[in-house]
């Protein structure tokens, strides 16, 4: 441990990934650094863990895990970029069915190629989420389907409000796997 690593954390501080050492500016830059700092945070709950810590459930009957989670914001990446900024409702969402509109969570199972399945598609679903993003000049488009229109800020600032929750349920559930907390 260097002399400014905090017993617990994932990293030195100084190297902590999420800190770009630069301030934005501009309303669209400040959501996007918001929204990319809770999609790290994500990242770094579930670092070095394997498929069965992935996959511990919280405290039943709760089906949450950290897998889960994953999951769940691949779900809702794919959700409020494709379906809903980029209008294309007739696209199934990922880990969810008619039949269980909890797949997310109650499919995450303690399997390698679930675990390379949910990152997979959680990866793929920030980087178009990303390049959508990047092609959006005004965050006062109207989105959505006929009846249901918001605007983009509104989506993107959703996002951030469901990745801040989800961050905070991580906590608990890395806290129960290996004791770890904080940063």
């Amino acid at each position: 441990m260097t002399e400014r690593q905090v017993p617990g954390m994932w990293v030195d501080p100084g190297d902590d990934p999420r800190d770009t050492g630069s301030t934005p500016h501009g309303e669209k830059a400040v959501l996007e650094e918001y929204l990319d700092h809770f999609r790290m945070t994500l990242e770094l709950k579930c670092d070095g863990l394997d498929a069965e810590q992935l996959a511990e459930r919280s405290v039943p009957p709760s089906s949450m895990s950290l897998l889960g989670l994953v999951r769940h914001l691949a779900s809702v990446e794919f959700h409020w970029t494709r379906r809903f900024i980029e209008g294309r409702m007739e696209l199934p969402r990922p880990f969810k069915s008619a039949e269980d509109r909890d797949l997310d969570f109650n499919g995450a199972v303690a399997d390698d190629a679930v675990v390379a399945e949910a990152w997979d598609a959680w990866h793929a679903e920030v980087a178009h989420a990303r390049e959508v993003y990047a092609g959006i000049d005004d965050l006062g488009t109207l989105v959505g389907p006929e009846g249901d229109r918001s605007e983009v800020r509104e989506t993107v600032v959703h996002l951030i409000e469901e990745y801040a929750r989800h961050c905070g349920h991580a906590d608990l559930l890395r806290e129960r796997v290996d004791g770890r907390t904080g940063q």
